[in-house]
């Protein structure tokens, strides 16, 4: 699983790299034709993982330790014009908690999950290590969506 996650990191530091060409409003602009705009895909993997790989598996109990759940979830919009702070807080949080989630996943918190139905993919997650593989496919699900919005706001 060494690395699944190092692919993971490498790929949002792919997407943090696309963030870094664009500016604050490029970031903000919701393109025609999508209901979200970059820097909302780039948010929306942030919290999606920690919230499946804890939560829904039955790990923790509640969302509270998931910061930006709300602006960010499935199904949410953009409400409010993001800042930079958070932008750069979002970076963050982008390879920190990956990193966290290995750091527990050596320690063995995962043996035991509950398994469920991603609601993305319409696959039983059985264990911590098909999470971490439909991660990465959700990751960049999500990157490629933010590429697509990078061409639209660059023409």
């Amino acid at each position: 699983m060494k690395e699944t996650f190092k692919f993971i990191i490498d790929s949002r530091n792919a997407f943090i790299r696309l963030l870094d060409e664009l500016t604050l409003d490029e970031l903000n602009q919701i393109p025609e034709g999508f209901n979200n705009n970059i820097i909302w895909n780039f948010g929306h993997i942030v919290v999606s993982t920690q919230t499946l790989c804890y939560v829904r598996t039955g790990i923790r109990s509640d969302t509270s330790t998931v910061k930006y759940l709300d602006a960010y979830k499935k199904g949410s919009k953009p409400a409010y014009f993001v800042s930079i702070e958070e932008v750069n807080e979002l970076k963050q949080l982008a390879i920190s908690t990956i990193q966290k989630l290995q750091e527990d996943y050596q320690t063995g918190i995962f043996e035991k999950i509950v398994p469920f139905d991603t609601s993305t993919f319409g696959v039983l997650i059985n264990n911590i290590e098909e999470l971490l593989i439909t991660t990465v496919g959700h990751d960049n699900t999500h990157f490629g969506y933010a590429i697509a919005q990078r061409r639209i706001i660059k023409k």
